[in-house]
């Protein structure tokens, strides 16, 4: 693999544009809407910056056209809008215009490739590669084949996603949000209840993540972490005897609705939190997010595999 091309250049097209130049690839970049060429090429010596990869912003170009900007490519990245009516007339048209064995790869954060392969002449050459944001800093990339999908196209991707020094895992059924964002989903659910409610504030809610389960899981994930804290007996203790518990707590969580009213308390409470220091302090999280994973690569806890 040695060009990719990116199709659609927002916020997840030029991460991805990022990544694939820093892993010294070329990209062609294509995005219909004005003025994208200048934006996209502002972002991503930005994003190159962050990864000590400056010197390869000249391996980006851009191409206006999207059947040009793939007729060479080796793997095929689209990044445009969560739309599925604009998915299925877009793969339609790479699907043409692609080379027969070239990857078509969607990013798409809730729709399984089933969903938008249909009218395709190869619709087996089409996968989701599902990227956590942002994708040139964090390694998740969720796999996902389609009805059509050849189990060669999920292999690939796989390899292909590896090649980008990713951490793909193969989600191995279609489900709304794949499986990250479902987790996500459960997480925020209960968050915004306990908001809503008024048992905590928005801050106190963070804070409990961020200084709490949210340091373990980001060393092992959940259950990991889970059987670690059973001593000896391991998982299997922890659920003999806190599962039971567990299950009651299960029953009691919270099934909010997103009323005007709590999704008011929910924005003020984060513009109180962060206090109108947005960009530096997403800033300070993407050098920490490169600080801890450098930290989890020293202390054997990455289960990336070698590229």
């Amino acid at each position: 693999m040695r060009k990719v091309t990116v199709v659609g250049t927002g916020s997840i097209g030029r991460s991805w544009a990022a990544l694939a130049l820093a892993r010294d690839l070329e990209v062609i970049a294509t995005d219909p809407a004005p003025g994208a060429a200048e934006r996209l090429r502002g972002e991503v010596a930005r994003h190159l910056t962050a990864l000590g990869a400056e010197d390869r912003l000249p391996g980006l170009t851009f191409e206006p056209e999207p059947r040009a900007a793939v007729a060479a490519a080796d793997l095929v990245i689209e990044a445009g809008p969560e739309r599925l009516d604009l998915k299925r007339d877009l793969f339609c048209a790479l699907d043409d215009a692609a080379p027969p064995d070239v990857l078509l790869a969607s990013s798409s954060s809730g729709f399984g490739p089933s969903a938008f392969q249909g009218g395709c002449r190869h619709p087996e050459r089409v996968v989701v590669t599902h990227p956590f944001n942002p994708p040139h800093l964090v390694p998740l990339v969720e796999v996902v084949g389609g009805r059509a999908t050849s189990p060669e196209t999920v292999e690939s991707a796989m390899a292909a996603m590896r090649r980008l020094g990713r951490r793909p895992i193969h989600v191995r059924a279609e489900l709304p949000g794949h499986v990250v964002n479902r987790l996500q989903a459960a997480l925020w659910r209960e968050a915004y209840h306990l908001v809503g409610t008024g048992a905590v504030s928005v801050a106190d809610l963070d804070a409990a993540v961020a200084s709490g389960p949210g340091l373990r899981w980001a060393l092992l994930g959940p259950i990991a972490t889970q059987h670690l804290s059973g001593g000896p007996g391991g998982l299997g203790h922890v659920l003999e005897h806190l599962g039971p518990p567990m299950v009651d707590w299960w029953h009691a969580l919270g099934d909010p609705d997103l009323t005007p009213d709590l999704v008011d308390r929910l924005v003020d409470g984060v513009a109180t939190e962060l206090e109108g220091r947005d960009e530096e302090i997403r800033g300070r999280r993407d050098q920490a997010l490169l600080a801890l994973l450098e930290l989890k690569r020293q202390a054997g806890l990455d289960p990336q595999e070698e590229s």
